[in-house]
């Protein structure tokens, strides 16, 4: 390093900000949803055959919540939180919670894609469930892993209730 090097050194390299929409959130990214913050440390990208939709492991304040994205003939976006459900197991036909009754609305099983946290989940194929409610504003959906099935309760939101903040982590690594 020379002597003018030590007296102006390079500008350091400047980091572009990307603009992130629901479906380019990155781990690494802060999501504002309900006056909270939460930071995306999990990414799944689920496929089945050329379909693809995505979920966002959110950490927040009071615990871990998923942020749901897929584009069929409109963005959806919805919100779901773990539950316990005593009948996952057995894939019924309906099945009610927390007083709502759920119908069978879809099923199928996906190739997964994980980061962040769920970057173990890469490379195995998942079934799924997917309950809605009469009205459709409430979801109830089961993943099973092979070794278990896990529950989820969800409800739709639209795009306006969330704030996108690009992380400085890049590639979500």
């Amino acid at each position: 390093m020379g002597f003018l090097s030590k007296l102006f050194p390079k500008k350091q390299k400047q980091h572009k900000v990307e603009k992130r929409t629901p479906l380019t959130i990155q781990v690494g990214d802060i999501v504002e949803y309900d006056l909270e913050d939460y930071e995306v440390v999990g990414k799944i990208t689920y496929r089945q055959s050329s379909y693809e939709w995505l979920s966002y492991q959110l950490l927040g304040p009071t615990g871990t919540i998923w942020l749901a994205a897929e584009m069929d003939d409109d963005l959806e976006l919805g919100i779901y939180k773990k539950i316990q459900l005593a009948d996952a197991n057995q894939i019924p036909k309906e099945l009610t919670y927390q007083g709502i009754k759920y119908y069978l609305d879809e099923k199928g099983q996906a190739h997964i894609n994980g980061e962040g946290r769920s970057s173990n989940l890469t490379g195995q194929t998942m079934k799924y469930v997917e309950y809605c409610d009469e009205s459709e504003t409430h979801f109830i959906s089961l993943e099973d892993w092979g070794s278990e099935i896990e529950a989820s309760y969800g409800y739709p939101i639209e795009q306006y209730e969330i704030k996108i903040i690009a992380g400085s982590n890049e590639g979500g690594n």
